[in-house]
């Protein structure tokens, strides 16, 4: 299954993403902008997720489609970003018409990055509402990966986190694209070598080449966290996208498939600390010619799309002042 012509979640026709970052702070923002209401759903199997408008996606609920998605920084401070996406989109006249009145549906999530070595002393300006603004007025078809957006502070029990992204093309034209913030309580590396676990999925080289270790290191089994983390620290939150129409019923179980490649991709996974969470969302563009068929390949093409984008998130990230943690590319990628 290739990727698409930019190997991003943008592959998928109908949307656009923007990135804000706040560098003093080291945290960001990420906005997924869909062209037209989009039917969506979500996935939770983390234990400590943080939320906005998470509950309206469930298949039984009356909304039946949104207009962007967020990705934050900032722990619960940084629910303030959907705010502000809320209030530009309304200023353009998007959103759930209720009289006269317009309310754009966005709903979001939030990953810890308090202590990443930023300066987080911002008093009664949080700056996600701002951040989430400045997001939304930059969403184009490219966006810059590694340290950039909500991926911006994120961090790994051992390397730097980062936002990736990636795109699979079916056989059927369908494509499948994904856009994650990794900011895990395990590691998205093979014990202390620089081979990710998502190595099986890698497409072109696209996050190193190295392939699965050989043999394999004693150390790939030993289970790597945060120290010192505490509920609520980690969370990796992705979005993956499709122009397949779904139902909202069909994106619940696209977001469930999904969860598969957080699984495949860091080690340890959906732990009771950490928010893990998966939106999906479906553009409309293209119809299943088999409902079933299609859609057992498409969660199989989400999952092996979010691996990759987890991977190429880390292996992407860039160092920077206050780091507390090095990148994948100073500590192997010279090797």
């Amino acid at each position: 299954m290739p990727p698409g012509p930019r190997n991003l979640i943008t592959d998928v026709p109908g949307l656009a993403v923007g990135n804000a970052e706040n560098a003093r702070a080291k945290t960001g923002t990420t906005v997924v902008l869909f062209d037209e209401p989009a039917v969506a759903s979500v996935k939770v199997l983390g234990g400590a997720p943080g939320t906005r408008e998470a509950a309206l996606l469930e298949p039984e609920q009356t909304v039946g489609a949104i207009d962007a998605l967020v990705l934050s920084g900032g722990s619960a401070f940084g629910l303030d970003a959907a705010g502000g996406v809320m209030a530009r989109l309304a200023e353009r006249g998007r959103g759930f018409a209720v009289g006269n009145a317009r309310v754009p549906i966005v709903p979001e999530a939030i990953l810890f990055d308090l202590m990443n070595g930023g300066d987080k002393d911002w008093g009664m300006t949080p700056p996600f509402r701002d951040l989430g603004i400045t997001a939304l007025d930059a969403v184009s078809d490219d966006f810059a990966l590694g340290t950039a957006g909500a991926g911006f502070g994120a961090t790994t029990a051992t390397l730097k986190g980062g936002l990736g992204s990636a795109s699979t093309v079916l056989a059927s034209g369908h494509t499948v694209g994904a856009l994650v913030a990794v900011n895990a309580l395990g590691s998205a590396t093979i014990g202390d070598t620089g081979h990710f676990w998502a190595a099986a999925f890698e497409e072109d080289g696209e996050f190193g080449g190295l392939g699965w270790p050989r043999p394999t290191p004693e150390t790939a089994r030993a289970i790597r966290t945060k120290s010192g983390a505490k509920p609520g620290t980690s969370t990796t939150i992705a979005v993956v996208a499709t122009d397949a129409i779904l139902t909202k019923a069909e994106a619940k179980r696209l977001a469930t498939a999904a969860h598969d490649g957080i699984a495949r991709a860091l080690w340890p996974a959906h732990t009771p600390l950490d928010g893990d969470l998966v939106f999906a969302a479906s553009t409309g563009k293209r119809p299943l010619a088999d409902p079933v068929g299609d859609s057992i390949l498409l969660g199989a093409a989400a999952a092996a799309t979010l691996a990759r984008a987890i991977a190429r998130g880390v292996h992407a990230a860039t160092a920077g002042p206050g780091d507390t943690l090095p990148t994948w590319q100073s500590r192997f990628g010279k090797a």
